[in-house]
């Protein structure tokens, strides 16, 4: 027989639990099973199934009315602009190269990197997002590195650091002897719940010097994350040097690719990489179309991300909720401007499901371990349920439920790695009250270092009219441009 949790002190690491009665969405050959049951030991996935016969002394969590899914993975987020949420909601991509890139990116502290990261990891195994990628090009020095690394410890979610640095050249700094201590400190064992990645762009130099960042994560067997087909900054070129010099692998992870050409996702299929879609970054701020209606055509592998909250939230059903209105709204126009119509919409919600769970496993490189509901899996979980909405009742496509249906208010359960993070809706052990402290210092700084008039400046900026922007990467030439316009 089993006991029921009516609590959350009821959970320990020692003590297997069950989720019982719920539409499981497994993202494997199981498909999705209703009524179903799964079973947790220890951290992994032990059975999923039917009236599941279990040990004795197993918590029961009553999933009836809900869906159980695997936990989201986001493979590009910016967790330490966090701090500054929602300054940058009027911007667009030019704005943000100039605040950051140009202007105030040397302001930031290590603290403000630690407190940024603290509020996105907390948003993050929140809201059902249990594995995150964090793009974090703000660390100007392995100390930035530390602090990105101390906040992501300190919060019980799966992470991976994308160590990179926007204002430094990344084939001075992945080669630096302070950089490989770094990564033998803090990564020389295998950690499953920590990763590491090197984050860096390629704007089209001529003499292609990120050869020698790709020469880096080669020797350190490091996978890589890179801004492609952003309009503007990183383009086909790019994509031409990486290919010439056969740094285009499956271990390289594509990030918007929303303005390349045919031969440039021929190049990435072809070559095995994958391509973080961030459909409303791209919507907004301008990289280009987003891209899942152009790399599907190609069979390239998509998962999702939130890319930065000093834009946008970090809501998870939102990015799968915006990904597949912009497939089908593109394939709308195109078929209208031939003079036909769609009959039957291509990218389906499970596709989208698809993408923000084992799209995610697969970029990065943990397909075999996480992203979807099987026994000898790591237990990241997700439990969807809220009783007193009217958004949860019925559900008749739990595919489609999760996509167009469900928000962050009904994440009910949250399970990482076996261990219950959320539970009926209310953090374990998590309080923000100590987080929300360090991110209101942090933005006091901010805001005292580029003082009122910048400030606002900033937050609010003028629409200029016929001026170019410099190329954002300082450190280098390329073809990255910007050439604003005055908009009618």
């Amino acid at each position: 027989m089993s006991e029921t949790a009516p609590a959350a002190e009821q959970f320990s690491a020692d003590r297997p639990f069950v989720f019982r009665g719920a539409t499981v969405i497994t993202m494997d050959e199981q498909g999705v099973l209703d009524d179903a049951d799964v079973l947790v030991i220890g951290r992994d996935i032990a059975a999923v199934g039917h009236r599941l016969e279990v040990p004795e002394g197993t918590l029961e969590i009553d999933a009836s009315g809900g869906i159980v899914t695997p936990g989201f993975v986001d493979t590009h987020r910016h967790m330490w602009q966090s701090a500054l949420r929602g300054y940058g909601g009027d911007w667009a991509l030019s704005q943000y190269f100039v605040f950051y890139y140009l202007n105030w990116g040397e302001v930031f502290r290590p603290e403000d990197v630690y407190a940024g990261n603290l509020l996105s990891a907390l948003e993050s195994v929140d809201t059902g997002v249990t594995t995150t990628l964090d793009w974090s090009h703000g660390l100007r020095t392995p100390e930035y590195g530390e602090a990105a690394l101390q906040a992501l410890r300190e919060i019980p979610g799966r992470f991976v650091l994308g160590y990179g640095n926007y204002l430094g050249a990344p084939w001075e700094w992945a080669n630096a002897p302070e950089f490989r201590d770094f990564v033998s400190r803090n990564f020389s064992s295998r950690n499953e719940m920590m990763g590491l990645q090197l984050a860096f762009d390629v704007p089209g130099a001529s003499d292609f010097p990120e050869r020698g960042a790709f020469e880096a994560a080669r020797d350190l067997g490091l996978r890589v994350t890179t801004h492609a087909g952003v309009w503007g900054a990183t383009t086909d070129t790019a994509i031409t040097q990486m290919y010439d010099a056969g740094f285009m692998t499956p271990e390289v992870c594509y990030v918007h690719s929303a303005s390349l050409n045919e031969q440039s996702y021929q190049k990435i299929a072809a070559t095995g990489g994958t391509v973080s879609v961030a459909t409303e970054s791209e919507q907004s701020a301008g990289q280009g179309y987003p891209s899942t209606w152009a790399i599907r055509k190609h069979g390239i592998p998509a998962s999702l991300s939130m890319d930065t909250s000093v834009w946008w939230s970090a809501d998870f059903f939102s990015a799968m909720r915006a990904t597949l209105s912009a497939d089908r709204s593109r394939d709308h126009l195109e078929a209208h401007a031939r003079g036909e119509t769609i009959v039957a919409n291509r990218l389906r919600a499970e596709d989208v499901l698809r993408m923000a769970t084992m799209g995610g496993a697969l970029s990065l490189g943990m397909e075999d371990r996480i992203g979807s509901l099987a026994p000898g899996k790591r237990a990241d979980i997700v439990l969807i349920k809220n009783d007193e909405s009217p958004a949860m009742t019925p559900i008749l496509h739990p595919y489609a439920h999760v996509v167009y249906q469900a928000g962050t208010a009904d994440v009910h359960t949250v399970v990482v790695d076996g261990r219950v993070v959320k539970y009926q809706g209310a953090r374990i052990g998590l309080p923000l009250a100590p987080v929300r402290d360090k991110v209101a210092a942090s933005v006091e700084y901010v805001r005292s270092k580029l003082g009122e008039k910048a400030w606002a400046e900033g937050m609010h900026p003028e629409i200029p009219v016929d001026e170019a922007i410099e190329n954002p990467y300082r450190y280098t030439d390329g073809d990255a441009h910007v050439v604003a316009r005055a908009q009618d």
